[in-house]
């Protein structure tokens, strides 16, 4: 595990210092505007939500679905994986704080990409690994991490993460939003997403909000 840590880190440090550029905002943001939003499906979203919650810049983490063809749809709809909806998380962050490209350095670690369609028992094209990028500057960023992250081997399978155009997104039922928080005794809490999440907090102490 150190030994992947350390590759992907320093990939990520190669990565950023290539990608350099100064941080250019959607046609669709107004001047005065300072949050950008990311889309990332990473299985179950009540798995991630908490990690992402919990990094500097990020302003809010709602869970939701996208990237299929049902026009608002249930949980129990997406849960029978018809919908083409994956369960994902929008993203809206302080690009001043935290960029998109430490958000997708997160966003490897956090879940398994080279699984398809798939996230530890959950199975399904609903718990598949996607990025749904809002512009050409995100699709681009995932293409070239995801190509040096295998070239690297970084990971011992080859990376499956689906790179899909953002179109629209679904929030997900209220019971769904802040679940870790609100519902941390419960056993799929306890026994799934609090090591994952105890995990995170080891390996990015100093992305973390101050409290």
């Amino acid at each position: 595990m150190k030994s992947f840590i350390i590759i992907i880190c320093s990939l990520y440090g190669q990565f950023c210092l290539a990608q350099a550029k100064p941080i250019i905002k959607s046609k669709t943001m107004t001047e005065k505007a300072t949050v950008e939003t990311a889309t990332f499906g990473t299985g179950c979203f009540w798995c991630t939500e908490a990690v992402f919650q919990q990094l500097e810049g990020v302003v809010k983490v709602t869970s939701g679905y996208s990237g299929g063809t049902v026009e608002s749809p249930t949980y129990k709809q997406v849960c029978t994986g018809t919908t083409g909806h994956a369960e994902c998380l929008k993203i809206e962050y302080d690009p001043s704080k935290i960029t998109f490209d430490e958000l997708l350095e997160v966003f490897w670690q956090v879940h398994d990409p080279t699984t398809l369609n798939r996230q530890g028992n959950d199975i399904g094209t609903q718990y598949r690994s996607v990025v749904f990028y809002h512009d050409a500057i995100q699709k681009s960023k995932v293409q070239k991490y995801a190509t040096a992250l295998n070239s690297s081997g970084a990971f011992a399978n080859p990376i499956v993460t689906k790179l899909e155009p953002f179109v629209k997104f679904y929030p997900a039922e209220n019971y769904h939003q802040n679940y870790f928080n609100l519902n941390g005794n419960e056993s799929y809490c306890q026994f799934v997403i609090k090591p994952k999440v105890e995990k995170f907090e080891k390996v990015f102490k100093n992305k973390l909000k101050k409290h």
